[in-house]
């Protein structure tokens, strides 16, 4: 857990574990969208034990189309491409290939006894 120290009082972080499905109900190479602790959330299992979760909204436009994007990579880094305007995203850290100054937030994943579970 991390804490900062805000006007002389501790904010702790909150985020917490959250399990959402079981593994065998997201399609490999396909991306769904989830309502997470009230965060729309996009999730793509790119291979057997391997998902990703970033935010179901598309930085540049705010529609919430995320989990419609385009899965692929740049060399061995995992992507997504937003289904409006294309822009691509590293699925591991949120970078934008094409517009430096914009993000797409990212959430940690795993897959724990069958189930996958986002950190929100």
């Amino acid at each position: 857990m991390t804490a900062t120290l805000e006007l002389g009082a501790l904010v702790a972080d909150t985020a917490t574990w959250h399990r959402v499905c079981a593994v065998d109900e997201l399609e490999l190479s396909w991306g769904e969208a989830a309502l997470i602790a009230g965060r729309q959330v996009a999730l793509f299992r790119t291979g057997p034990s391997e998902v990703f979760a970033v935010a179901h909204e598309d930085p540049a436009t705010g529609a919430h189309v995320m989990a419609r994007g385009i899965l692929g990579s740049r060399g061995t880094r995992p992507t997504i491409a937003s289904p409006l305007h294309k822009e691509v995203y590293d699925l591991e850290t949120g970078e934008c290939f094409g517009t430096a100054a914009v993000r797409l937030e990212t959430f940690s994943s795993r897959i724990s006894d069958g189930f996958i579970e986002v950190e929100v």
